[in-house]
This record gives structure tokens, C-alpha cells and sequence, in this order.
């Protein structure tokens, strides 16, 4: 059976969550990439002893886990670090996502991947549609300064560090508005319209795999 695949990536404060939340509670799979990717370098994980034996003991913890102040002192003093970590994890974080992918009971599998679209080779030929969460980038900033205690200047860096609103729009099939305006009830109605549509989309394509 071939399986309906949708990544679904928005801008920091965009109300991904909330999306995935909807989707999850109707009976689609999650698969959380940021998540893959934290227990890959927590303790113990499947990055660990790669990374070690690329950067060395200083950026591992006693309990053998990734130390990310560490990474983030080393990468911001060379660059190409960054580079040498993310070959280093992105491919275990693919691994792991085809897996649980198979595995998946869902009508259809959401892959939750806030860099989607600066990543977007690695996903060309896997996914079916891209949805993306939208809102306004003031409202961006309004959202994570109340819940994480940022300055507005940093929130505006790490938005500066992904793709812009523009880039997420051009690639998507599917679009949800969560911007200022938008309550609850009308983002919960957005989700469901589209819940609706990728289940006949699903069964199509397990229609035609048949």
C-alpha cells in the first residue's frame, strides 16, 4: 500500500503545533523531525559516537549526550561545522522518519519539519503535498516573545535564519492563515477542510496502488 505523505513547515510562532495537534486527534500520523533529531543527540542516541568522532569529546556531556552549548560556540567560531553536524544527523533523521512512516496506522502521515522548505531536496519525490502554516512576520514576533521571554531582536534573528514567508508560500500546495485574526474555532475549521480533502486524496492513491 502506498502511503499519502504531507509535510507541514511554518515559520517560528506560525501555530504549527496546534495544526499537527488537530491532525493527530482526527487520526493522521505525526512524525515530529525536531524530535527525531533531539533524541538522535540526546543520551545514548544514534548521532552521538559520529559526531564524537568528528568534533571530538568537548562537545559530548558526561552522560554522553550532545553538549549543544558547545556545538553552538564551535559553529559560530566555523561555520562549516554546521555543515559537518547536519550530514551527520539529517540522514539518521530520514532513516528514522521512513521508518516510522512505514510503521504508520494513520489514514495518512504528516511529517512535522519546521526547516522544510531550507531542506527541500532532501524531501523532493517523498512527499505528496506541503502544507504550510502562514501568518504575519509581526505576528511571529508577537507570539514567541510572550511565550519564550525573547527579545524581539532575537526572534528576528532565528526568523532571518529561516526561509522567508515568500519561499514557504511558493512551495506550498496547501496553505493555513493563522495569522492575528484568526481565532481558534476558524484555524480548527481550516485544519478540518483540509483533513477532509487528503483523506479522499489518500484513498485515491491506495485506490490506484491496489
Amino acid at each position: 500500500m502506498n502511503k499519502y505523505y504531507i509535510g507541514l513547515t511554518g515559520g517560528i510562532g506560525s501555530g504549527k503545533s496546534s495544526v499537527a495537534g488537530f491532525l493527530q486527534a482526527w487520526g493522521a500520523t505525526i512524525i515530529d523531525a525536531d524530535q527525531i533529531s533531539r533524541d538522535a543527540t540526546a543520551a545514548g542516541g544514534l548521532a552521538i559516537d559520529a559526531i564524537e568522532k568528528a568534533f571530538g569529546g568537548q562537545v559530548i556531556t558526561a552522560e554522553r549526550a550532545l553538549d549543544r552549548a558547545a556545538m553552538r560556540e564551535l559553529v559560530f567560531q566555523d561555520p562549516a561545522a554546521k555543515q559537518a553536524l547536519e550530514s551527520i544527523i539529517h540522514p539518521l533523521v530520514r532513516q528514522e522518519m521512513q521508518r516510522q512512516a512505514m510503521a504508520a496506522q494513520g489514514a495518512y502521515v504528516v511529517f512535522d519539519i519546521p526547516l522544510l522548505i531550507e531542506g527541500l531536496l532532501r524531501y523532493q519525490g517523498f512527499l505528496n503535498r506541503i502544507c504550510v502554516v502562514d501568518c504575519e512576520e509581526d505576528t511571529q514576533i508577537q507570539r514567541v516573545t510572550q511565550r519564550s521571554g525573547l527579545s524581539p531582536e532575537m526572534v528576528r534573528q532565528i526568523m532571518q535564519n529561516q526561509a522567508s514567508r515568500a519561499q514557504r508560500l511558493a512551495h506550498a500546495d496547501d496553505v493555513i492563515h493563522n495569522g492575528a485574526q484568526t481565532t481558534l474555532e476558524n484555524l480548527q475549521q481550516q485544519c478540518q477542510q483540509l483533513h477532509n480533502q487528503w483523506l479522499v486524496l489518500a484513498a485515491q492513491q491506495e485506490g490506484q496502488s491496489v
